[in-house]
């Protein structure tokens, strides 16, 4: 699965600037100094695509970014995504964290893939806006993972919770900070007119089955978590937003075997039946490319 494919066998200058992102001058100078594989034919400069990104990930002059990362996925937590890492035996190590701690450590080059669902209220945008204040100089590309069905989880004996409103006088589960969850959930508080001091926080915690387990073992009534979390343990769950997952990765890396492994078994019909049995995942955005660094 490739998202920057246009199967030809050679790039064009100009396919090349763009894949690139760089200007055709450049390439024009690159090739002039045999620092980039190429050949002429009937006049014209071709690119092989197989070498050019045999040379990306090689590259350590700094035009396309070349980065030693660690094979590392960061950022948000979703159960699923770590199932789906785990069982296609990709080899890639995780740390995650959230959504906003991912970008930075990306950015920073410790990680080869972060997964991310933050909103931009005021571009009424998911993860774009972020991706591009934090990687613009990245050689990296935003995919499309799922969209996921996010909402009010509750304790049914804390009584029919449907909108945030209904927060007032709960215990709700809050995550850290630099989640994205805690960002979206902040939006919908504002949105409703919710202060929140008008019940009380627990937590923070630092995971979305952290976030349900507390609920679930009373010590919280509520939490802003995931369908697909709620359903195995019987909790009440209110749906409030669906939200992108998207996943910023860099763009050598996503040629690897590691990143190709793990693509490859999303798309699955296996995986996807799984998707589908734990409810509230949409795999249609699957592999789409969102923005290029």
């Amino acid at each position: 699965m490739d998202p920057f494919a246009a199967e030809p066998e050679f790039f064009t200058v100009r396919e090349l600037a763009e894949f690139l992102r760089v200007k055709e001058r450049k390439v024009y100078d690159l090739a002039e100094k045999g620092s980039v594989p190429c050949t002429r034919a009937t006049g014209k400069l071709l690119f092989p695509r197989r070498a050019i990104r045999a040379w990306i990930a090689a590259s350590s002059d700094g035009v396309p970014g070349g980065m030693d990362r660690p094979n590392t996925f960061l950022g948000s937590h979703d159960p699923l995504l770590e199932r789906a890492l785990r069982d296609c035996r990709s080899g890639m190590a995780t740390l995650f964290d959230s959504s906003l701690d991912g970008l930075r450590r990306f950015a920073a080059g410790e990680g080869i893939a972060t997964g991310l669902h933050i909103y931009d209220a005021a571009l009424d945008q998911w993860n774009i806006p972020f991706a591009k204040r934090y990687c613009a100089d990245a050689n990296a590309v935003l995919v499309g993972w799922a969209k996921r069905q996010r909402g009010l989880v509750f304790r049914k004996e804390a009584g029919d919770i449907r909108g945030m409103e209904d927060l007032i006088g709960k215990r709700v589960v809050r995550r850290q900070a630099e989640a994205g969850t805690e960002a979206i959930f902040e939006f919908h508080l504002q949105s409703s007119l919710v202060e929140s001091e008008s019940f009380e926080s627990i937590g923070p915690v630092h995971s979305e089955q952290d976030a349900v387990l507390a609920v679930l073992q009373g010590r919280a009534d509520v939490c802003f978590g995931l369908r697909s979390v709620s359903e195995p343990y019987g909790l009440g769950f209110s749906p409030v937003t669906v939200e992108h997952f998207d996943l910023l990765v860099d763009r050598a890396a996503w040629f690897d075997e590691p990143m190709q492994t793990f693509m490859q078994h999303c798309g699955t019909s296996s995986f996807k039946a799984l998707a589908t049995s734990a409810g509230g995942y949409d795999m249609a955005p699957l592999g789409v490319v969102r923005w290029n660094a």
